[in-house]
């Protein structure tokens, strides 16, 4: 029996928003509506995922991100110094289409002014009787899509001056999340896995940055996040290619980066996105140490076709060629809303998917 993160069943943090919260979101950013009201029926439906979550058959719960606007907003939001600009980068589809996207901007020196994660973790461990996991982006995620322009008008001489006071910044934040009593976070992280692919090394050049630079630089800011957290507690880094609205930033296999990321980054496990053949095979997971564990992101939410059992059994099974089956558990390959807008599928759709991760759980390790 497996009863301490991660689970063998496992989400990545992001839910569809119900109708009602997108409705409410769209009304509190017109002035429609107060801060107490959108509050109100925040709360009611974390209630409501919490139990959707519970229903399910999962060992952890999380708020669906239900307060935020975006994965990373949130940080924007209560950090002094940071603002949001046009990426360099963009999503896109199976079509070619592409799509802009805003993104973290330093403006000043950085000073966290607001309660960032703490007040969601508050609530959540009030409502839900199971494990609770914090997600958050990565260091690099407020930096990486404008590259040096991310600091151009802050003060900072340079980058690393810049991650010097936001990874203090991350450092007590999950501090004083494990004086609350959390005991899970996760952290969600693009770039490494687009530095991998070498149409997007040669754009960053082209931009007149280093890729092995800002892999170096990553890396180390995710260390200095995460690496002197409290004793007890499980950090994870979700390992993502982008996911908007069914659309992704990069494809690519986890070849290029396999050894040294999972090798140096100081995190008990890693979740990586196994959803489609652009994530290329299992082999690089031949990189991963002993002491950490695998996540497979085996199922999509990008799409709303359900997978099979026997198919995901089938995949867990050709992992386990590079890592022992005890330390696999299996996942969605990403969150199904990493914005209040979500992904193509219904909450129909994402609940069938969530108790397919738990009755394969159930039947490959007998818990989920």
């Amino acid at each position: 029996m497996k009863d301490s993160p991660p689970f063998r069943a496992e989400h990545i943090g992001s839910l569809l928003r119900p109708a009602r919260l997108r409705n409410a979101f769209r009304a509190a950013s017109r002035g429609e509506m107060t801060a107490q009201e959108f509050r109100a029926i925040q709360d009611q439906a974390i209630r409501d995922v919490v139990a959707l979550q519970r229903a399910a058959g999962l060992k952890l719960t999380g708020d669906g991100e239900f307060r935020r606007a975006s994965y990373w907003g949130h940080w924007v939001d209560a950090i002094d110094g940071l603002a949001s600009a046009p990426a360099c980068f963009t999503f896109h589809d199976e079509s070619g289409e592409e799509q802009a996207f805003i993104a973290a901007d330093c403006v000043g020196p950085l000073r966290a002014r607001a309660p960032i994660s703490t007040e969601e973790y508050r609530f959540l461990a009030d409502v839900s009787d199971a494990t609770v996991k914090i997600t958050m982006p990565s260091p690099s995620t407020l930096h990486f899509w404008r590259l040096g322009e991310t600091i151009a008008g802050s003060g900072y001489k340079s980058d690393e001056d810049y991650f010097a006071d936001l990874c203090a910044i991350y450092a007590r934040e999950i501090a004083d999340l494990h004086d609350l009593g959390c005991r899970y976070v996760q952290f969600d992280e693009v770039p490494l896995i687009m530095l991998a692919n070498p149409n997007i090394r040669q754009r960053v050049r082209d931009l007149g940055d280093d890729p092995e630079r800002l892999s170096a630089l990553y890396i180390q800011a995710m260390n200095d996040a995460a690496g002197n957290r409290p004793g007890g507690m499980t950090a994870g880094m979700h390992i993502c290619r982008g996911n908007f609205k069914g659309r992704w930033l990069t494809e690519g296999g986890y070849d290029d980066m396999a050894e040294r990321v999972f090798g140096e980054v100081d995190v008990d496990v890693f979740f990586l996105e196994y959803d489609t053949e652009r994530a290329g095979g299992f082999e690089p997971l031949r990189h991963v140490p002993d002491a950490k564990r695998v996540v497979l992101g085996l199922v999509s939410t990008k799409t709303a076709e359900l997978e099979t059992a026997d198919e995901l059994k089938r995949r867990i099974e050709e992992a386990a060629r590079y890592v022992p089956l005890e330390r696999l558990s299996i996942s969605p390959q990403c969150g199904f809303a990493s914005t209040v807008a979500g992904n193509p599928l219904s909450e129909a759709e994402e609940t069938a998917k969530l108790e397919l991760l738990v009755k394969v759980a159930q039947d490959v390790w007998g818990t989920a």
